[in-house]
């Protein structure tokens, strides 16, 4: 017999971040129950059966609303799953992760009780979604020095010292990072770039491992466009040093750096280079294609 209760689908990741995600869990159902839905919760635990692309599948047509609580890699993995539905559930968001640049885009609180009220009383917002040849990301694709990071550092490093964790990991390496270099042809709308890179990505987003980006450009995220940043290979430490300055300074007008907003874009490298989806790793390719999906999934969000 029905209840009559909306259906939530409830995903936690209790090993991101901090594991704070078990420490509220009791307080989520709650939550989800008082306002008329029916809870159902799984934990997620990576290299199982209990994995979002495994559990969504089972609730197709079922849900009115779906909740992760992890990291900005746990958020993929079920936009991943809600980007193969008919009919794609409303999302939410209690960001559980070391850095959280997703959830600083949408203005999604981390802490706990704000992040839980943005879930039933924060405004609906449609955002855009970056398609990666047969993958998805949220807000990030990248290649290059640095863009392993974030899931080459231990976890439990990440646990203990947080956002000091990618920049201890980072310096760590820097000389392997200087030495990096891809050579790319990259097509956009009409125009062809092509030289040795040591850092590429294409953004939605303002928040890239914890630091602002793009301040003085117009970025939007559901316009049906993202940024597209390369880095010229640098010939020593300083060239690398005075890019990056530039680059947190917003002077994207550097001559090392290639910049400009794109809906799509195709990029050939030599040899298979190695990718980063949303923090994660995501394969190895010679050619990738990346479209953007306008507004293709709906979120809870702070956004007025």
């Amino acid at each position: 017999m029905s209840t009559g209760r909306k259906k939530a689908l409830i995903l936690l990741n209790t090993s991101s971040g901090t594991g704070r995600a078990a420490t509220y869990t009791l307080e989520i159902i709650k939550h989800f129950a008082q306002n008329g839905y029916e809870p159902i919760l799984y934990p997620i635990i990576p290299k199982s059966s209990l994995v979002s692309e495994k559990l969504l599948p089972e609730y197709e047509d079922q849900l009115d609303i779906v909740l992760c609580s992890g990291g900005d890699g746990t958020l993929n993995h079920v936009v991943q799953s809600l980007m193969h539905m008919k009919n794609r559930p409303l999302l939410s968001y209690i960001p559980t992760g070391s850095t959280n640049d997703f959830a600083k885009g949408l203005s999604i609180p981390v802490e706990f009780e704000k992040a839980l009220d943005t879930v039933f009383n924060g405004n609906r917002f449609r955002y855009d979604i970056g398609k990666f040849n047969d993958s998805y990301f949220n807000y990030i694709a990248a290649f290059g020095a640095f863009s392993a990071v974030s899931y080459a550092t231990d976890q439990q490093m990440k646990n203990l010292l947080g956002y000091a964790a990618y920049i201890l990991s980072a310096l760590g390496d820097f000389t392997e990072h200087l030495s990096y270099s891809c050579h790319m042809r990259i097509e956009t709308e009409g125009e062809v770039t092509e030289d040795d890179y040591v850092f590429g990505a294409i953004c939605n987003t303002i928040s890239v491992g914890g630091f602002t980006l793009f301040k003085d450009v117009n970025t939007k995220l559901n316009d049906g466009k993202m940024e597209l940043l390369l880095i010229k290979a640098p010939r020593t430490p300083v060239d690398l040093q005075e890019t990056l300055n530039a680059i947190l300074k917003g002077m994207l007008d550097h001559p090392s750096i290639t910049f400009r907003q794109v809906t799509k874009v195709t990029l050939h490298a030599d040899s298979n280079v190695a990718w980063t989806l949303d923090g994660e790793f995501g394969g190895t390719y010679a050619d990738v294609k990346v479209e953007v999906q306008q507004q293709a999934i709906t979120i809870m969000s702070g956004i007025n």
